[in-house]
């Protein structure tokens, strides 16, 4: 039977000013560390509304505190589902378009995981949280902060 996910989704790399980036590990996988990922819920749901949601689901933090800034780095990456969850998506769907986000957050925060995705979380600077991504998309937009932040 095939699934329903949208093969459309977010990867929203958390940070600090101090360029300090939240890193989660996998509870599907243990010892793949990863930002916050996420598909959209709805064809019609706009890519920052899918972060947002996916944040809050994920890490328990608010990205329209104040003090958070959003920022759509315009990247996209596109890349071929893996074999073992295809399932989840329309039969004939291989590849996911992935949209490339920044939040900026003040300072280092309490997270609260969702146990069932996630097991662990950790604050790291940002060349240890690149070095430490399972996924190249994850470790190219993490290497990317500190250009994106001089920018600011």
């Amino acid at each position: 039977m095939a699934g329903t996910k949208i093969p459309e989704s977010v990867l929203v790399v958390v940070h600090t000013p101090a360029l300090r980036v939240l890193l989660l590990e996998r509870a599907d996988h243990p010892g793949f560390w990863q930002s916050v990922t996420g598909s959209k819920d709805r064809a019609d749901e706009p890519l920052a509304e899918t972060c947002r949601r996916e944040v809050l689901e994920e890490t328990g933090l608010d990205a329209a505190a104040e003090g958070c800034v959003l920022e759509d780095w315009g990247l996209r990456n596109v890349y071929e589902i893996y074999p073992h969850w295809r399932h989840r998506y329309p039969d004939g769907v291989t590849h996911n378009t992935e949209h490339v986000f920044g939040l900026l957050v003040p300072s280092e925060r309490p997270v609260r995981i969702a146990p069932r995705e996630h097991l662990r979380f950790e604050w790291l600077p940002w060349e240890a949280a690149a070095g430490r991504c399972f996924s190249m998309s994850n470790v190219e937009a993490i290497r990317l902060l500190p250009s994106r932040a001089g920018a600011r």
